[in-house]
């Protein structure tokens, strides 16, 4: 069920891209593109740093709001608390760069709804943009019955589609990573969490932690 008016708003969108169809035609296909999301989203790190004014590795809601005027995102107060928190996964009190990108992945939806938008880069970052549609397309190819969300049959029946052995155990998996709240059903939301942590934009900064932390 949908918690908020943001989350009922997102179910809405993903179920009208669900009945626009998809040319993806297999889990395959998505995996491949994996170094291409990589490297679109690393470039975002920059976006990320310049809104993170205090250099904490977070950005906070007053940064956020900082954020939304500089990129000429229009949203109300209510909707960028309710993004705030829909997206600071960890209940941390701060957006780290892999949620931050979830956000702005949402953001990119929500504006998709707004008049006046068709055609144009709504967000001045094409290439973020072509790879958020790359999440969509994928999402909305796991989403057989088009209720926008995915459920554990459905990720089995994209895993087989995709000819893979052993692949059950494959879509469990995948399945079990994507359903954060273990209610049975992948949001887009918690798909977009899922698919930075295959991606390994975390690992990365892990990693960038680590060497630091050896200096």
């Amino acid at each position: 069920m949908a918690e908020t008016k943001l989350e009922a708003k997102m179910v809405e969108v993903m179920q009208r891209r669900a009945s626009e169809g998809t040319a993806m035609k297999s889990f395959n296909s998505v995996i491949l593109k994996f170094p291409k999301i990589d490297e679109s989203l690393r470039n975002c790190k920059a976006v990320f740093e310049q809104f993170d004014e205090d250099s904490n590795g977070a950005i906070d809601n007053e940064e956020l709001k900082k954020c939304f005027n500089k990129l000429q995102i229009s949203f109300t107060e209510e909707e960028i608390s309710d993004l705030f928190k829909a997206c600071d996964f960890n209940q941390n009190m701060g957006i780290k760069f892999s949620e931050f990108i979830v956000l702005l992945c949402l953001v990119y939806l929500l504006k998709d709804n707004a008049p006046g938008h068709e055609g144009k880069s709504r967000m001045g970052m094409p290439n973020l943009e072509a790879t958020f549609e790359t999440f969509v397309d994928a999402f909305v190819f796991l989403d057989k019955n088009k209720d926008g969300f995915v459920s554990k049959n459905e990720m089995v029946q994209a895993i087989n589609e995709s000819g893979e052995r052993s692949s059950g155990r494959i879509a469990m998996k995948r399945f079990e990573e994507m359903d954060w709240d273990k209610n049975g059903s992948v949001s887009f939301k918690e798909f977009l969490f899922a698919f930075t942590n295959w991606v390994g934009i975390d690992d990365a900064e892990d990693d960038e932690d680590e060497e630091e932390g050896t200096v």
